[in-house]
C-alpha cells in the first residue's frame, strides 16, 4: 500500500505544486466555501431525493429504529461536532464493538471488520455505494466539514502523535485522496501522508479532481469503510 501510496502521489498529484498556485490564502479558503456552497445548493434537488429514499428504506428494514446517526468527530483544531451519517448498523453497534474488537483488522484506535456482523442489510448497500455519507452535506452548509478535505477522525485529538496534528489546520472533508485509494483498506499513519500531500498541494483545481475521481470510484466501488 505504501508504494501505490508513493506511486499516486508523484504521479498525477506532481501536477499540483505550491509554487504554481495562483489562488492561496485566505482567498482560497473563501473560493473554497463558496464552491462547497454552490456545488451543494445547486445538486440539492437531486440528493434530498435520495435522502428521502434512504429514510423510507432504512424504516422499513428496522422500523421504530433511528434512521440517522450523529458521531462525535475531530475538526479544523482538533475541535469535536457531530458528523451526521445514516445509520448501518445495530442501534447498540458501540457497545458491541468491544466484542469483536478481536476481529479488529487496522492499527487501534482505527476499527474495521469486513463484513461486520453489526451492519445492517440496507446499511450493507449504503455502505457499498457510500449513500451512508450523504447527510453530511449538512455539516458542509453549516461550515463544519469542506467536500475535500482529510476525513474528521472519530477520536480526538489527544490521541495524536505530534507530526499527525498537520491534518487539523484545514477543515475536514466529505471526501479527500485516501478515499480515492484505497479508502477502508488504508492505515491511519498512510492516510496522514495523504493528508499532508493534500494541505500542502491544495488548490480548486486539485479539489475538483478529487471530487471527480471520487464519483469514479463509487461507481467503481473501489475500497471500502
Amino acid at each position: 500500500m505504501t508504494a501505490r501510496i508513493e506511486a499516486i502521489e508523484y504521479t498525477w498529484l506532481d501536477r499540483y505544486q505550491p509554487e504554481r498556485r495562483l489562488i492561496r490564502g485566505k482567498l482560497y479558503q473563501y473560493m473554497k466555501r463558496a464552491m462547497d456552497l454552490a456545488i451543494v445548493i445547486i445538486s440539492a434537488p437531486f440528493w434530498l431525493i435520495f435522502l428521502g429514499v434512504i429514510w423510507f428504506l432504512i424504516k422499513l428494514d428496522s422500523p421504530g429504529d433511528p434512521v440517522f446517526f450523529v458521531q462525535q468527530r475531530t475538526g479544523k483544531n482538533g475541535r469535536r461536532f457531530g458528523m451526521y451519517k445514516f445509520r448501518t448498523m445495530v442501534t447498540n453497534a458501540e457497545e458491541l464493538k468491544q466484542q469483536f474488537a478481536y476481529l479488529n483488522e487496522l492499527q487501534w484506535p482505527d476499527f474495521k471488520i469486513t463484513n461486520d456482523p453489526r451492519i445492517t442489510r440496507v446499511g450493507k448497500f449504503l455502505r457499498k455505494t457510500s449513500l451512508d455519507e450523504l447527510p453530511q452535506l449538512f455539516n458542509v452548509i453549516k461550515g463544519e466539514m469542506s467536500l475535500v478535505g482529510p476525513r474528521p477522525t472519530s477520536f480526538s485529538a489527544e490521541t495524536y502523535s505530534l507530526w499527525h496534528t498537520e491534518r487539523l489546520d484545514v477543515t475536514p472533508g466529505l471526501t479527500g485522496l485516501w478515499q480515492i485509494i484505497g479508502r477502508g483498506s488504508t492505515e491511519f499513519d498512510e492516510r496522514l501522508r495523504l493528508d499532508i500531500a493534500y494541505i500542502e498541494k491544495r488548490c480548486i483545481a486539485l479539489d475538483l479532481e478529487i471530487l471527480f475521481r471520487t464519483v469514479l470510484s463509487v461507481f467503481q466501488q473501489r475500497g471500502a469503510h
